[in-house]
C-alpha cells in the first residue's frame, strides 16, 4: 500500500500589481495544471512600503503579513514580467522586506521556481537571471529546470489561467510537476 503524497503549500509571488496581468494569467495557468499535491496561495506584494530601514524595528502590519504568509508556504513560485530587462520595482521590493531585518531571512532555505511571460521576443529571460543573482544571495535554492519564459499572445492564456493550446498546456504541466518534485526535495518526510 502505497502512502498518499502530502500537499505541500506553495506561495505564488506575481511581480506585476496590473490588474490584467497576463503574469497573474500564466501564474494561475499553472494553478489549474499543477499536480494535486500542490496547493497555491497568491501573495499579495502591491500593499508593502518601501523599504525603509527606519522601519524595521516595528515593522508595519502588510510586511508582518507578507512575511507570515512567505513563511507559511513550504515553496515559493515567482511569475514576473521583465521590466527594463530587470526585476519589477514592487518585485524587488518585495524580496527586499522578506530578507529584513538582518537575521530574519524569511526566504531563506525555501526552494524556488521562476518563470514570466512577455509580448517580447526574449520574453523574461533576462529578469530570471536578475532574480538567480538576488534569490541565490538569500539562500533561496532554485529550481534551474526546466526554465519557463514564454512570448505572451492574446490568445495564450485566459484570464481565468484556461490554456487552450495542447503544447504549452503540456509545457506548463511538465513545469508545476517538476516544481512539485523540487519542492519535495526540500520537504521533511
Amino acid at each position: 500500500m502505497s502512502t498518499p503524497t502530502p500537499i505541500r503549500h506553495i506561495g505564488i509571488i506575481v511581480g506585476s500589481l496590473r490588474q490584467q496581468s497576463i503574469n497573474k494569467r500564466l501564474a494561475l495557468a499553472i494553478q489549474r495544471l499543477a499536480p494535486p499535491s500542490l496547493q497555491f496561495n497568491f501573495i499579495e506584494i502591491g500593499t508593502l512600503p518601501l523599504l525603509n530601514q527606519d522601519l524595521e524595528n516595528a515593522l508595519p502590519e502588510p510586511v508582518v503579513e507578507f512575511k507570515r504568509a512567505v513563511e507559511a508556504c513550504d515553496g515559493l513560485l515567482f511569475v514576473t514580467p521583465e521590466y527594463n530587462r530587470s526585476i519589477p520595482a514592487p518585485l524587488k521590493n518585495a524580496i527586499d522586506w522578506a530578507s529584513r531585518p538582518k537575521g530574519k531571512n524569511s526566504v531563506g532555505g525555501k526552494p524556488a521556481a521562476i518563470c514570466g511571460t512577455s509580448p517580447g521576443q526574449l520574453a523574461t529571460a533576462a529578469v530570471q537571471q536578475h532574480l538567480r543573482n538576488v534569490l541565490s544571495v538569500l539562500n533561496v535554492h532554485l529550481m534551474s529546470q526546466p526554465e519557463l519564459y514564454l512570448q505572451f499572445t492574446p490568445e495564450l492564456i485566459a484570464e481565468d489561467g484556461t490554456v487552450a493550446a495542447d503544447t504549452t498546456r503540456q509545457l506548463l504541466e511538465r513545469f508545476a510537476a517538476a516544481l512539485a518534485a523540487w519542492v519535495e526535495r526540500f520537504s521533511a518526510p
